[in-house]
């Protein structure tokens, strides 16, 4: 099977990471040439750790990276996908471009997905002509590592489709959840608020970020706190996500003032090195400087 992923970024590089690794041939593409081979690289990386931590061989992961072609050409790209998966920033009007420009080069029995964590799916739906054949397909960071993906089914997503989207997340070694088209979904609306509400605790000066996140991991048995992995998601990828539910949901996923800084300060979390935490390496070292909210609490 081809497997085409139209954006290197984090999201894009992990899931060509994860359909090379199950076997399939792969094409990642993004607009220009640096991009691109940042992503590979990151691919590479992640490859890499693997092996260094006994989880795979080295045979494997080289012929998982062997198996990922680079390209910034969309025509390229998309020719001979068995499957498509967009996965650019989260604009609704930039995916229904993106998908229906590659749309043209698809053959007509292709699956055509987004990785959408937000976006309505029958809205991005609406830019192609074969609205029947796509779905949503969410994947999570970090993608090599975490096991679920929501196959989330458009108003106009065939039956033909959902089964495919099922096997082809089966296949690449993930648990699919099915899902219908509503705001933020299932996991995004409530990853989202419980992290909402959680800097909102640090605004008002509940608690410093670190025991609030021993509170979730200790108390409700949470993997990680919704502040760390907040930094994991990044800050302006939980913004996006609120802003969307907001317009979609209400009042009830305003979001907190203090996220707003935080992402007009570039502080995004893990990967720009400081979010509610310091990053070195993928890896936490310190928490963030205590920051004043507008109420004068202070974030410890």
């Amino acid at each position: 099977m081809h497997v085409t992923v139209l954006g290197a970024g984090t999201m894009g590089r992990g899931i060509a990471h994860v359909a090379a690794f199950a076997g399939h041939e792969v094409s990642l593409r993004d607009v220009e040439d640096g991009l691109v081979s940042d992503g590979i690289a990151g691919i590479a990386d992640a490859l890499d750790e693997g092996v260094e931590r006994d989880v795979f061989t080295r045979e494997a992961a080289d012929a998982a990276l062997n198996r990922i072609a680079g390209t910034t050409d969309l025509e390229r790209a998309a020719a001979g996908a068995d499957v498509l998966v967009e996965a650019v920033p989260e604009d609704l009007e930039l995916k229904r471009r993106v998908l229906g420009d590659a749309e043209a080069f698809l053959t007509d029995d292709a699956l055509i997905a987004s990785n959408t964590s937000s976006i309505p799916v029958t809205a991005i739906a609406s830019a192609l002509d074969a609205p029947e054949r796509f779905c949503g397909l969410h994947f999570f960071n970090p993608v090599h590592r975490m096991a679920l993906v929501e196959v989330v089914v458009g108003e106009r997503t065939g039956e033909q489709t959902r089964e495919r989207a099922v096997s082809f997340v089966e296949g690449i070694g993930k648990e699919a959840v099915v899902v219908r088209d509503a705001p933020g979904f299932a996991s995004s609306r409530l990853g989202v608020a419980l992290g909402a509400e959680a800097i909102r605790m640090v605004e008002s000066g509940v608690a410093a970020p670190a025991e609030i996140d021993r509170a979730m991991t200790l108390g409700y048995n949470h993997p990680v706190g919704p502040l760390e992995l907040t930094d994991i998601v990044g800050l302006d990828v939980r913004l996006d996500i609120l802003e969307t539910l907001r317009t979609e949901l209400g009042e009830r996923f305003r979001p907190p003032q203090l996220l707003r800084r935080k992402v007009r300060a570039g502080k995004l979390g893990r990967k720009a090195g400081e979010g509610f935490y310091r990053w070195e390496g993928g890896e936490i070292v310190d928490a963030a400087d205590a920051e004043s909210d507008s109420s004068g609490s202070i974030e410890r």
